[in-house]
């Protein structure tokens, strides 16, 4: 039987779809926008599509992310928190903490030896250091969210931040620029101060061993750079690390097919 998850977030929807051996046999990714609706079913029907299966042939769908409960063909709804560890745990057994940098809140959590949640700490009452602020320094420097990244590598002398508020973050960046200083090292300096910001929140729940980084934001090398310097280690990223509360949603869905077959039957 197949099982799916679909992850609603603020910024983009997810959508994965497992098979009996959970692997992922398919994977969808649209703009959330301003129909929550109907971005969950055009991602889950991407991720049909990328596995060239019908809905039918889908036992299961858990949904997760801030829209969960506007999945109206979903079987039930968990935690994103809850999702991103158990995709964390299933990919990189060893995490005991874990980072999720998505659109507009930053999640910092601590798994146990199980796997499970045992703390976490979020940044969701602004878009300062998540991907809303990367957005924001990339319009001023005129570059796209994919090219801010790399060329942060670039960097030799990376300028300090006074804030990470995003709405005041165009107008530092602006003054760093008309004094001359180069792009690359504004850029360095961004996602160095988002690292700062991200490594405070881990910190409030506890460093511990194995480090895995998860979220659109992971997808952003010179984010990963900034974060292994200030941690002074190496973080788990998996190409489908962007996909990681679906992954865990999909998993959820795919325990419950096997314990309440009957439930999900009248689901």
């Amino acid at each position: 039987m197949l099982v799916a998850g679909v992850d609603v977030g603020s910024t983009q929807t997810k959508a994965v779809v497992l098979n009996e051996q959970r692997r992922i046999v398919g994977r969808g990714l649209v703009p959330t926008g301003a129909h929550v609706v109907r971005a969950a079913g055009r991602a889950f029907e991407a991720a049909l599509a990328d596995a060239r299966v019908d809905a039918a042939d889908v036992g299961c769908v858990i949904s997760t992310g801030y829209g969960r409960y506007k999945v109206t063909f979903g079987h039930d709804q968990v935690t994103e928190i809850s999702c991103h560890a158990k995709g964390a745990s299933f990919l990189f057994p060893g995490t005991r903490t874990l980072l999720d940098i998505g659109g507009q809140d930053t999640k910092a959590i601590r798994l146990d030896e199980k796997g499970d949640v045992a703390d976490f700490c979020m940044n969701d009452k602004c878009a300062a250091g998540t991907g809303r602020f990367l957005e924001a320094a990339a319009s001023v420097v005129g570059l796209t969210l994919d090219d801010i990244g790399p060329i942060s590598l670039q960097g030799k002398m990376p300028i300090k931040l006074s804030n990470v508020c995003t709405v005041f973050v165009e107008t530092e960046i602006l003054s760093h620029l008309a004094r001359g200083r180069k792009v690359p090292d504004v850029l360095m300096g961004v996602h160095r101060a988002i690292a700062g910001r991200a490594v405070g929140l881990m910190r409030r729940v506890g460093l511990n061993t194995e480090y895995t980084f998860t979220g659109g934001v992971s997808r952003n090398p010179g984010m990963l750079a900034a974060l292994q310097e200030r941690l002074g280690v190496t973080l788990n990223v998996s190409p489908d690390s962007h996909y990681m509360g679906a992954i865990g949603a999909a998993l959820f869905a795919w325990e419950r097919s096997r314990t309440t077959p009957a439930a999900t039957e009248a689901a």
